[in-house]
């Protein structure tokens, strides 16, 4: 058994999929056109191009449940999920430059470093890199 696509739930898909394409430099695996305008929208890293893909899911916008969660987890500044990086301070350099916003800058936690964002799509992200 192995992950092969991580959900991350969206509030809208074309925004989610510039925000991570353009601002975090993931590539578009996928592209397929659904029912009432959505998309089956997978991303990955260009690193890891066979790796586990991301879907932009639009699951707010259609299921009350996990947009209460979502709301949740935003208010209580908790990440969604996590990204590693090799270098935190890099990439919260680089990402400031293009404009991200974040609640948590690069801070070391025992054996690894994190800073937490906003990806703009109802979500707090958390960038990881072990020490």
């Amino acid at each position: 058994m192995k992950v092969t696509l991580i959900s991350i739930p969206v509030r809208d898909q074309e925004q989610a999929f510039r925000f991570y394409t353009e601002k975090l430099g993931f590539i578009k695996k996928l592209d397929t056109p659904l029912e009432g305008g959505n998309r089956w929208l997978t991303l990955v890293s260009p690193e890891w191009q066979d790796g586990p893909e991301l879907l932009l899911e639009p699951a707010p916008n259609h299921f009350e449940p996990s947009k209460v969660y979502q709301d949740a987890l935003m208010e209580a500044g908790i990440p969604y999920t996590q990204f590693d990086v090799d270098d935190v301070q890099k990439e919260y350099d680089r990402l400031i430059g293009l404009g991200v916003e974040f609640s948590m800058k690069p801070t070391e936690m025992g054996t690894v470093k994190v800073a937490v964002f906003n990806d703009t799509c109802g979500n707090n992200i958390q960038l990881v890199e072990t020490l």
